[in-house]
């Protein structure tokens, strides 16, 4: 298919422009490098890296998916690795296409929406750039703490200062040990999302609160894949995952 329909596409089942507004998102979300008008591949990938990119030339990707790419804030001189990761993306012909907080809070392929839907979460609401729900039973800290690791492959880190039996979960995938405070006060016995900060370890036991970090990067390989694989449903677009863990 042209990658002008493509993006076009992505763009409105996203929401790009309109949700990179509203939440103020630093990402330059949406079509940041433009490769080859035909497109026969997607690679999805958290990181638009050195490694990614180089996978995607040797398994023939001309459209790369990304959570996190190449443009961020101001203005950015293509020097160094920024110069070395273009070059390789212009070379090989390959789009890049980048959805930060849009792919966290879709409510289909977001990697919130995938992580709540297979802990079983209900009844489910819109809480920061993610989602706050209820178990249709009260699962023990450890419960869910194996489910996620079976999920992403990776032990959970359990930072229990509140109930061992929870029933209300808000799920913000990434950084967000910050809202621990804000989960609390929206009802939430626990907050699940990728890597802690130390500064956050005290509040959240003096809150009574409980908290389970389950990788950053394992948290926010959900949404990539879910939007490949509704890619694929809509146009017929074979994809491949990119994969470079970071273990954090």
């Amino acid at each position: 298919m042209h990658r002008d329909t493509l993006v076009r596409w992505l763009d409105e089942f996203l929401k790009t422009q309109e949700i990179t507004r509203q939440m103020r998102d630093l990402s330059l979300n949406g079509l940041q490098v433009e490769g080859a008008e035909r497109v026969t591949k997607v690679g999805a990938a958290v990181d638009a890296a050195q490694s990614t990119i180089e996978q995607a030339r040797e398994q023939g990707v001309d459209f790369m998916i990304v959570h996190h790419g190449l443009f961020w804030g101001g203005v950015m001189p293509v020097v160094g690795i920024h110069k070395r990761r273009l070059e390789a993306l212009f070379q090989g012909g390959i789009s890049l296409y980048a959805s930060h907080l849009p792919l966290d809070v879709h409510p289909e392929v977001g990697n919130n929406a995938v992580i709540a839907q297979a802990l079983g979460l209900q009844n489910l609401e819109p809480f920061e750039a993610g989602f706050i729900g209820t178990l249709f039973r009260a699962h023990t800290l450890s419960e869910i703490g194996d489910r996620l690791g079976q999920m992403t492959g990776m032990q959970c880190l359990i930072h229990q200062g509140g109930p061992n039996e929870v029933t209300r979960v808000a799920v913000v995938s990434g950084s967000a040990s910050d809202y621990v405070a804000e989960a609390k006060a929206a009802g939430a016995e626990l907050l699940i999302t990728g890597e802690p900060k130390h500064q956050n370890f005290h509040p959240t036991f003096e809150l009574g609160m409980n908290a389970i970090y389950a990788g950053h990067y394992d948290t926010e390989t959900f949404g990539v894949k879910a939007l490949a694989e509704r890619i694929e449903r809509e146009f017929g677009l074979p994809w491949v995952f990119l994969e470079h863990p970071t273990g954090l």
